[in-house]
């Protein structure tokens, strides 16, 4: 007989879209609400459930979960599988979340409803949105959009991440700057990690990358370039969708069907270290270690962004080419304190990256500027944390509504 379950404060659906970047977010989320998402008037911990149409996807970051299981427990979380058929138990949580638009099940939201008879306010309905950079986020944050559900109405909230006081913020875990402090300045420890990955330790002039992007001709120029380099270069390269681009760029496009994990490829002056997918943790602690990160979507760049890193993002495109206006929004935050001259060069090198442009000469002008982008890392990322990261702003929002 199993055992009855909690009464949950959270509830956090899940539509898994693209492999790893909607419920890369929504597992750091709820393991985050786990840890520093105790609500107001309700004791120091949170019981969080996280609905995921896609367990199969999950568990390439989380090995812990059994995707056969219709519903578990991991890193004290509750994992239920979101399909057709809603448990008959299932209670909503005193917030529920909507991950990304995802349209909670109708039978839910008639919970949800059902509740307001009963308690003296009803569960408060967040529907998380895509992180943007965009000024019009600022004023669509936290606005209510009234939902009529047979003879009730509840509100639902719309709560924006972003890169501004007037918007939610970023995921970041409480200690996590300090844990990235002690990765980094830690010799001795760097070395072990590069074994562990089957690599010396870093040369003295070597460059480490680490490439996790979408598909893109602009890959194949770029790697050219680090085959020709008068620096070496390692690549470290998770399995994925671009290493299509990345072994043609380097000659190798005869090693493709053959490529697995643990491989290492030489190309001129370029290594390429081929990867598994890893879970957030050790993702977070390649970032850390690497010179330059390539990524992509929404929990990677995140996460480069506390790496204090230099860093490309390669985002989703998006019809009528959506997503450069939302890049563009991005860099007008993040280039504003660097040089003129440094902005302008990281501004085309993004585009050059993103339009699937070659990148060779937008590549030759590292040098000019390493340093500089550098430099700005560790400040950018404190900026982000100024009033607070996503959670507590979350939690903060909710204190006059449950």
């Amino acid at each position: 007989m199993t055992s009855p379950l909690p009464p949950f404060d959270w509830d956090i659906f899940c539509c898994v879209v693209d492999n790893f970047g909607d419920i890369g977010v929504t597992w750091r989320l709820a393991r985050q609400l786990k840890q520093e998402g105790a609500l107001p008037t309700h004791g120091d911990e949170a019981q969080v459930r996280l609905w995921v149409d896609d367990l199969a996807s999950f568990a390439r970051i989380c090995p812990g979960l059994d995707p056969a299981l219709d519903s578990q427990w991991v890193d004290g979380i509750h994992i239920q599988h979101w399909h057709d058929t809603l448990p008959a138990d299932a209670i909503p949580a005193r917030v529920v979340i909507e991950a990304f638009a995802c349209q909670l099940p109708a039978p839910f939201i008639e919970r949800m409803a059902e509740q307001m008879a009963s308690q003296p306010r009803p569960p408060c309905w967040i529907n998380l949105e895509y992180l943007s950079a965009e000024s019009w986020v600022e004023d669509c944050h936290a606005l209510a959009s009234p939902q009529r559900v047979g003879n009730q109405s509840l509100n639902k909230y719309f709560f924006f991440p972003g890169f501004t006081a007037r918007t939610g913020g970023l995921l970041c875990e409480r200690g996590l700057i300090a844990e990235r402090e002690r990765w980094q300045q830690d010799e001795a420890g760097l070395a072990a990690y590069w074994a562990s990955l089957g690599l010396p330790p870093k040369q003295e002039h070597e460059l480490r990358v680490s490439l996790f992007t979408y598909e893109s001709p602009a890959l194949t120029s770029l790697v050219e370039s680090w085959c020709q380099s008068a620096t070496p270069v390692t690549l470290l390269l998770p399995l994925g969708r671009s290493l299509n681009d990345v072994l043609t760029g380097a000659g190798l496009a005869a090693a493709i069907p053959t490529a697995k994990a643990g491989a290492l490829l030489q190309a001129g002056n370029l290594t390429i270290k081929l990867l598994p997918m890893t879970d957030q943790a050790g993702y977070d602690r390649l970032l850390w270690s690497c010179d330059l990160n390539l990524v992509r979507g929404e929990d990677s760049f995140v996460r480069a962004q506390w790496a204090a890193r230099p860093f490309l993002w390669h985002i989703y495109p998006q019809e009528e080419q959506a997503h450069m206006v939302k890049l563009d929004g991005f860099l007008d935050h993040y280039l504003a304190k660097l040089p003129t001259a440094t902005g302008q060069w990281l501004r085309g090198f993004s585009h050059a990256l993103n339009q699937g442009e070659n990148c060779r000469d937008w590549w030759a002008q590292w040098p000019e500027h390493a340093a500089i982008w550098l430099q700005h890392g560790r400040p950018w990322s404190q900026k982000q944390l100024r009033d607070g990261d996503l959670v507590t702003r979350l939690v903060k929002f909710l204190e006059s509504r449950i």
